[in-house]
């Protein structure tokens, strides 16, 4: 194949989207019969990005704009500064971020990405494209037409060669993966690498519920201990980092999935995957070896939200023409509004999409294309290392909730963690946090409603370690006797005067109490830490009003005590980000 028609798809993903985006953009391109190289941006030989003449760029952000941690490396590589002006001429390119215009920067990976490239001599040839997730149908909004625009740019620069035509959309595109069931005795003879050999592992020692028996949410403390003084080293954590956990499926729920399938019979049976293009890769904690059994329980996602491509590709094993178009309709750009009030807006699993249609029977070797990999969860750490530098504390909320379909729901993860009895060892791996404390003993203010609570309660231990006394907490919950968590340990904090705690049950009274209520309640308190002696403020919880709120509140206390104008006031917020004298780490 000529050397031109090369394209290469590099993604920086968090939690998958932006990963999916790329294989999307991938299996666009072997259909025109393009040569592809897809990858993670940190696995991919920077070096032959000089050569690779056509380079697509898919970027998530993190945090509060911070790039993926499987680009960061790449990113480091690119900012350097002994890298010529002209040292990517000749790479023609384009980027797609993925984001969420409620965060104040939005899509900021993929446009700085954009601007060093061209910094670098590269040559955008489209514009750069930002998906917002907070559009009702997602990122996809942007993406489809971004991406029609884009393939007919490329099509002109690099044309099919004579007598090829691009590969219809109703042709089964090749599996990833073979499947190759072994022997028992084969499978003893090839020595297996166990799943998540090379991660460190923790034993879990303690599992509470920390929230009241009658009350509706179930909020866990977690308490893990390092496996051995030769794990310690590889587990390194500090202070507002973030604990990643690989999750199970519901074995019950697995079994009911292979009865389904028809695979009960197999489902034991030793296996390995077979890469079928290059490409294709096997994720490196998966062993060598493994069964359908635990391929379903611990590496796929059957029972999260499933992807448009799912709906493309189930299509083709329909055996009921019904079925069949219906599907290929939610896969389409037009049905997206369907497909969100069918799947999304009833929070439909893979497998109940798979129970509703019921005549598409699925082949083993689609199975990992059509099932994305099970993902593990982040959680912050609610610990600091220098107390126990073999312990890691979580403070976890289990999802549980009911669909408007009336039935029960749980979080993958936050289920299996709250059945997970003491003494199980699990595998993890520690990502850093995008909040860190100051060096020095100025003030600092920790604002953590919910379980927001978590990495403040991790800066709080390490601040009262390092003998830093000036030190404020504004904690939120709903009510003072059910889910006001480690109130006495911030109530002991307080007694030994290491900190001044400012609490908000918003439920106690007839009228709701926030913990932006109380911040600006404390007026003159805060100008004076903030204003006057220069001290931090850290923010963590969920992103749908509260970081508004507060820095609301912050913005008037500014207004008021520091004698500002409304423009001042933000102008002095902004200040303080950039200094990083504010910052913040929220979900939605």
């Amino acid at each position: 194949m000529p050397q031109e028609r090369n394209i290469t798809v590099l993604y920086g993903s968090q939690t998958g989207c932006a990963q999916e985006v790329a294989e999307r953009i991938a299996r666009e391109a072997r259909r025109r019969h393009f040569h592809v190289v897809l990858s993670a941006m940190d696995d991919y030989e920077r070096a032959s990005l000089t050569q690779a003449g056509l380079a697509i760029f898919v970027c998530s952000v993190t945090g509060q704009g911070d790039e993926p941690d499987n680009m960061k490396r790449f990113w480091k590589f690119l900012l350097r500064k002994n890298l010529p002006a002209d040292s990517l001429a000749g790479l023609k390119f384009a980027v797609f971020g993925l984001g969420d215009s409620s965060y104040q920067r939005f899509n900021f990976p993929a446009k700085k990405l954009y601007k060093r490239l061209i910094q670098l001599g590269a040559e955008a040839i489209h514009r750069r494209g930002d998906g917002d997730d907070q559009h009702k149908l997602g990122v996809d909004t942007e993406l489809d037409p971004w991406l029609s625009e884009l393939w007919a740019i490329v099509m002109a620069l690099y044309p099919l060669p004579p007598n090829m035509e691009i590969i219809s959309e109703t042709v089964l595109p090749p599996p990833s993966f073979e499947i190759e069931f072994l022997s028992f005795e084969d499978a003893d003879r090839i020595e297996p690498s166990a799943s998540y050999a090379l991660l460190p592992r923790a034993t879990l020692i303690a599992n509470e519920r920390l929230t009241a028996a009658d009350h509706f949410q179930d909020i866990r403390h977690l308490s893990f201990r390092i496996d051995g003084p030769a794990q310690l080293d590889s587990a390194v954590y500090n202070p507002g980092d973030v604990m990643g956990l690989y999750p199970k499926n519901d074995p019950d729920l697995v079994e009911e999935a292979l009865a389904f399938f028809g695979w009960k019979d197999i489902a034991d049976k030793p296996l390995q995957l077979k890469p079928v293009r290059e490409d294709a890769k096997r994720p490196k904690h998966w062993g060598t070896i493994m069964t359908l059994r635990i391929l379903l329980e611990s590496h796929l996602d059957l029972f999260g939200h499933p992807r448009r491509y799912f709906f493309e590709l189930l299509s083709f094993f329909s055996t009921d023409l019904d079925h069949a178009e219906k599907l290929r309709e939610f896969a389409s750009s037009e049905g997206q509004p369907d497909l969100y009030s069918y799947c999304h807006r009833m929070k439909r699993t893979t497998f109940e999409v798979l129970q509703d249609f019921h005549s598409a029977k699925v082949p083993l070797k689609y199975l990992l294309d059509l099932i994305p990999e099970l993902r593990p969860r982040l959680f912050s750490i609610a610990s600091s290392p220098n107390v126990d530098r073999s312990r890691i504390d979580l403070t976890v909320g289990i999802i549980n909730y009911t669909t408007k379909l009336k039935k029960p729901r749980t979080g993958v993860c936050t289920s299996w963690l709250s059945s997970l009895p003491c003494g199980t060892s699990v595998p993890f791996y520690i990502s850093r946090g995008t909040m860190k404390l100051p060096d020095d003993g100025v003030p600092a203010i920790f604002i953590g409603p919910g379980t927001g609570v978590a990495p403040m309660r991790s800066f709080i231990q390490e601040r009262i370690n390092r003998g830093h006394h000036d030190n404020v907490l504004f904690v939120g919950c709903r009510n003072q006797f059910k889910d006001y968590v480690y109130a006495s340990e911030w109530q002991a904090a307080c007694n030994r005067g290491q900190l001044k705690v400012f609490t908000a049950f918003s439920r106690d009274q007839d009228e709701k109490i926030y913990v932006q209520h109380r911040i600006q309640e404390q007026a003159k308190l805060m100008w004076e830490l903030i204003g006057v002696k220069g001290g931090f403020v850290f923010l963590s919880g969920n992103a749908k009003r509260m970081p508004y709120d507060v820095e609301d509140a912050l913005k008037e206390i500014f207004k008021i005590e520091g004698n500002m104008t409304d423009d001042e006031a933000l102008a002095y917020l902004r200040g303080l980000e950039k200094q990083r004298r504010f910052q913040q780490e929220c979900w939605s």
